[in-house]
């Protein structure tokens, strides 16, 4: 079973536009709303795989109702926080080249006892996790270390941690020592301090992180691949794709993919491209399904070509 704890969901309403032209009014061609937030994606994806999961959300109002609805009709067990103020609604345009446009609302402000109680939540309810991922950005309210206190409290139940956050988030984490860390390059770069230019830049910055606790780091670059780097061994791997639909949650099902496949090795980052390949060919935030998955389009290997230029460097994390 796979524990998701989101700190700050979302339900978000994408709509797929010709084009994004300002000050026009638009007309979608498409339209879906779903429940959102990093671990909201990754126990939709866990699920839609066939596997159990549990999402732990502090959710308020009616949108956090339609969350907890929309979430079980998808076979996600939720366990909810209440809190007084209402989970907040991101809005995403998705254009046919696949550019996406994404507005993502601040979120509600938790309080001192709110944030104690979706710790004491999730301690409760980790027995039997195999693994706790711990996803997104902090809400308001919640101290930048709290991502420590929680992945210091999963490893004293007994569970393997995930941590898909960014910023000071991700460096005050580092020293409760999460298993396994998912940050793409801006977010790397940004962790590390310089700009991250090829792939030999991203596997120096990966050690880095490793040397300050991280246990593996599953990079995500973009249309470059990704990169795995453990105490197994330094892993690239790429998925070839056909069209892509939407990016909205793709990395999210990556990281499902690694988690459902053991966390480890090779295996498991095949895996991540696959769901991660998969999910970024389907409409708005939908997670892949074990049909539409295309193992045979990943290739793997432990001898990356370090010399090779990211078409993704930008210095900005992207937070949800």
């Amino acid at each position: 079973m796979i524990l998701t704890v989101t700190p700050n969901p979302s339900l978000d309403r994408t709509y797929e536009v010709r084009s994004l032209d300002r000050g026009e009014v638009l007309r979608a061609t498409g339209d879906r709303v779903d429940p959102g937030g990093k671990g909201v994606n990754v126990s939709r994806a866990v699920a839609a795989a066939g596997f159990r999961t549990t999402a732990v959300l502090p959710l308020g109002g009616a949108t956090g109702a339609l969350i907890a609805e929309l979430l079980g009709a998808r076979g996600v067990d939720v366990t909810a926080v209440a809190i007084a103020g209402q989970t907040r609604s991101n809005i995403a345009l998705a254009e046919p080249d696949g550019t996406l446009t994404k507005i993502n609302a601040a979120g509600p402000e938790l309080t001192s006892e709110e944030s104690a109680l979706l710790l004491e939540t999730v301690r409760t309810g980790s027995g039997g996790a195999a693994w706790i991922a711990c996803c997104g950005s902090l809400p308001r309210g919640l101290r930048p270390d709290w991502y420590a206190d929680l992945v210091t409290r999963a490893h004293e139940a007994g569970a393997r941690t995930a941590l898909d956050t960014s910023g000071p988030a991700l460096l005050a984490a580092l020293v409760a020592r999460p298993d396994v860390i998912k940050p793409n390059v801006p977010e790397l770069a940004a962790a590390v301090g310089r700009p991250l230019a090829t792939l030999g830049d991203v596997v120096k910055a990966a050690e880095e992180l490793r040397s300050l606790g991280a246990g593996a780091v599953l990079a995500s670059l973009g249309a470059d691949g990704q990169l795995l780097v453990s105490e197994e061994g330094t892993f690239y791997g790429t998925a070839s794709v056909s069209s892509v639909r939407s990016d909205v949650g793709a990395g999210d099902a990556s990281l499902a993919g690694f988690l459902i496949a053991g966390g480890k090795g090779a295996p498991a980052l095949a895996s991540a491209l696959a769901h991660g390949a998969a999910a970024v060919q389907l409409p708005g935030s939908e997670m892949p399904s074990p049909s539409d998955l295309r193992p045979d389009a990943v290739r793997i290997t432990q001898d990356p070509p370090l010399d090779l230029p990211l078409s993704d460097t930008g210095a900005g994390p992207r937070a949800s």
